[in-house]
């Protein structure tokens, strides 16, 4: 597992962390752990899974 922050993963599809966060609690992105500060740490797998399933849907 490559972990990855909520500011990583926000980075990464090109949203605002706090859509990240949404996706989190809505249960579209698991997250795998938290850290100290109770943030969401997701799997790189499933963030790149998320993203290509979110193309073909039309978009993120």
């Amino acid at each position: 597992m490559t972990p990855m922050t909520t500011e990583q993963v926000a980075e990464f599809l090109s949203v605002k962390v706090e859509r990240v966060r949404r996706l989190a609690r809505e249960n579209l992105l698991i997250a795998k752990d938290h850290d100290e500060d109770g943030q969401p740490i997701f799997d790189k797998d499933d963030v790149e899974k998320y993203k290509e399933l979110a193309k073909r849907l039309g978009g993120i």
